[in-house]
């Protein structure tokens, strides 16, 4: 399916945008702004579990390169996702000086959502042959 002039600017800066702040986590190339005392408390937190730091920039990154590549940018929006939501949360109760670009991540987040919600459409679908389009996916099991 083709993707409009728009799609691709927004998909393109969408991915642009994690690729860049996942790999700032491995190597530390833009400095972290001073944080309030209860986000600095998270951070803290979640850098001592040893793991999930590295999964976030991982998670980020590969999201961003798929948003970028225009590659499985449907399966990129949905491995984001939870990513944006902690973002947008985490400014709303620990960080509120980081909120507007929280907010931005969510708009691009539901407007690209919005031009893939064909990828979508058969999670959403009570019919499984018109989800698929094939007359075979009605006799398949779950």
């Amino acid at each position: 399916m083709r993707s409009s002039a728009a799609t691709v600017i927004l998909r393109t800066l969408f991915g642009l945008a994690f690729l860049v702040f996942g790999m700032n986590k491995f190597l530390h190339f833009i400095p972290n702004p001073q944080e309030p005392p209860a986000a600095m408390d998270f951070f803290g937190a979640l850098f001592r579990t040893g793991y999930f730091l590295p999964l976030l920039a991982a998670t980020e990154i590969v999201s961003g390169a798929l948003l970028l590549s225009g590659i499985f940018a449907p399966f990129a929006l949905v491995l984001i996702a939870p990513v944006i939501v902690n973002i947008f949360m985490f400014h709303v109760f620990l960080a509120p000086s980081g909120l507007p670009m929280a907010v931005i991540f969510v708009a691009l987040e539901l407007a690209l959502a919005w031009q893939y919600r064909w990828a979508y459409a058969p999670m959403f679908s009570r019919n499984r042959a018109e989800a698929i389009g094939t007359p075979f996916a009605a006799d398949a099991s779950v």
